[in-house]
């Protein structure tokens, strides 16, 4: 059945920062610039395409936005000044609301209210929670031989420490992530791929090709074909800097957050320098730039790009500086900023991983992985 023409999609996409879309006249410029196009799988064009021509189950349907990393060599050539990587990007929070089955990603996406209210609220109940069940005047705390900070007494429910405590919510809020996230890139393939009655899927596809899915997210490969060799490596720097934190807090915790200093060149310590100064490098490059305005991919800024950037900011800096009042004995000091560290990176996990700009980690890698399976039966179906 031929879909139907829905006309105020171009209205529903200017809600997730949709400029100038109209001065496209699809002169196939970008598409030929851009480095990332592959055969069979064509963009920005075929995407400016479908939107003026309101085929929004198509628009849904593509994998291509998640293709792009804006380079912007597309908007470089443009003759029109169309910016059409400015509205790939536009079409990534789109389509990162339309897999979002909760609704949120698009109230995040479209109102500055809503995004820093549901994370206010939720920084609100952490500190809450820390005040019922982990008080400071409740934790007796000593220096160890080694200078490190000691909690000698527990706290006063279930009879468990600090640590465990703080491990429980860890688990608690990565089990929800974690839910949120898989349900939603489930729906993206509901979307993408089960969706498309064009081809048919072999299950020993899925197998052959789910290395593409582990490689391009660990390596970020098809974001180093693109000519600006800094803006990969700053990519990569805070993908993995912030994978590792992520890792050490939630999995290895007990591993990672110990009474014990240990000496600067321990795995622990060092594992926790690479993921900081890959951070800052990633922070300090993205910043700079979308303050500067020099380069075409930072010069048009989203509510929510700053909004990431902020906290992410702020999560580095509380860490450090937790990091330097533990190894100068200053127990009190260490507790209080890390009740406002956890209020700022708690909150921060759970809206920018599953609903908005962190989510883009796994909808690419997940894209790319689609895309050859798709690749993959149309060349079997041709043979």
């Amino acid at each position: 059945m031929t879909e139907r023409v829905n006309p105020l999609i171009l209205k529903d996409i200017k809600q997730f920062g949709l400029r100038d879309w109209n001065a496209c006249y699809h002169c196939g410029n970008c598409t030929a610039s851009c480095p990332l196009t592959e055969q069979g799988f064509v963009f920005p064009r075929k995407e400016i395409r479908l939107m003026q021509m309101g085929l929004k189950n198509d628009l849904v349907q593509c994998i291509e936005p998640w293709l792009c990393y804006y380079c912007g060599d597309c908007t470089k050539t443009c003759p029109r000044d169309a910016n059409p990587g400015e509205i790939m990007m536009s079409l990534r929070r789109y389509l990162t609301s339309k897999y979002d089955w909760t609704g949120l990603s698009r109230k995040f996406y479209t109102s500055k209210i809503w995004e820093i209210g549901f994370i206010s609220l939720i920084a609100a109940i952490v500190i809450i929670l820390f005040a019922v069940f982990i008080p400071a005047r409740n934790i007796n705390t000593t220096l160890t031989a080694d200078g490190g900070v000691k909690v000698t007494q527990f706290a006063h429910f279930g009879h468990r420490t600090f640590n465990e405590i703080i491990e429980l919510g860890d688990w608690t809020m990565a089990v929800i992530v974690a839910f949120l996230l898989i349900s939603n890139i489930f729906n993206m393939y509901l979307k993408t791929v089960w969706s498309d009655k064009s081809v048919k899927f072999s299950f020993i596809t899925y197998i052959k090709e789910f290395w593409e899915l582990i490689f391009n997210f660990g390596t970020q490969a098809k974001f180093s074909k693109c000519k600006d060799r800094y803006y990969w490596l700053s990519h990569w720097l805070l993908m993995s800097g912030y994978v590792i934190m992520f890792t050490l807090i939630v999995v290895f915790l007990k591993w990672f957050q110990t009474d014990q200093i240990l000496p600067w060149w321990h795995p622990q310590r060092m594992l926790g320098y690479y993921a900081t100064i890959g951070l800052i490098f990633g922070l300090l490059f993205a910043s700079y730039g979308r303050l500067k305005k020099q380069d075409i991919k930072f010069k048009f800024s989203h509510a929510s790009d700053w909004i990431f950037l902020i906290m992410l900011i702020l999560t580095a800096i509380t860490g450090i500086l937790i990091h330097i009042f533990r190894l100068n004995g200053m127990p009190y000091a260490t507790y209080y900023l890390y009740v406002i560290h956890l209020a700022i990176l708690v909150p921060m996990i759970m809206v920018e991983v599953p609903f908005s700009k962190w989510s883009h980690l796994a909808y690419r890698p997940f894209a790319i992985y689609f895309n050859k399976i798709k690749q993959a039966s149309v060349n079997k179906a041709m043979v």
